[in-house]
């Protein structure tokens, strides 16, 4: 069965139009990777998580803010994509703000260089930027271009 991940993407309206944040994956892979690298703040759940809960979690591990609560904002259902590797990402958008300095990611264990054996902890996220749409659309995995497209379409 295909891997499952859940993630939200927090949009505001900015002096150019919409304007979405994003995170830059964390870890010496990543590291010098910029266009087509960044991603909405994402994770993987178990049977019994709901899917939304799931992506609330994960935005607050990797960015260290706050999601508010599905009671409390209004959320936009971006729906599913298949990314190349076979995972399956479902995703919320919502309309907040936050201050990309101020972001603190959860640390997480990964083998590296692969196959070595030698352990290194990385942080899940490194950074996070807002973004124009256009830029987003560059910036973000190519994969994840079609939640963007729902965003605009329904924000």
């Amino acid at each position: 069965m295909a891997k499952r991940s859940a993630g939200l993407l927090m949009y505001r309206n900015g002096s150019e139009g919409l304007e979405i944040f994003l995170v830059h994956p964390g870890g010496p892979f990543w590291a010098k990777k910029d266009l087509g690298a960044w991603t909405l703040p994402k994770g993987e759940y178990e049977d019994n998580e709901p899917p939304l809960s799931a992506a609330v979690r994960e935005f607050t591990e990797e960015t260290g803010f706050a999601a508010p609560s599905p009671e409390e904002s209004v959320w936009i259902d971006l729906g599913t994509i298949k990314q190349a590797g076979g995972k399956i990402v479902s995703a919320w958008a919502f309309e907040g703000d936050c201050d990309p300095a101020e972001l603190v990611s959860n640390h997480c264990t990964i083998e590296w260089p692969p196959r070595s054996g030698r352990r290194l902890e990385i942080p899940e996220a490194d950074r996070g930027q807002w973004f124009s749409l256009p830029q987003a659309r560059t910036h973000i995995l190519q994969g994840q271009i079609p939640f963007l497209d729902r965003l605009e379409e329904k924000a």
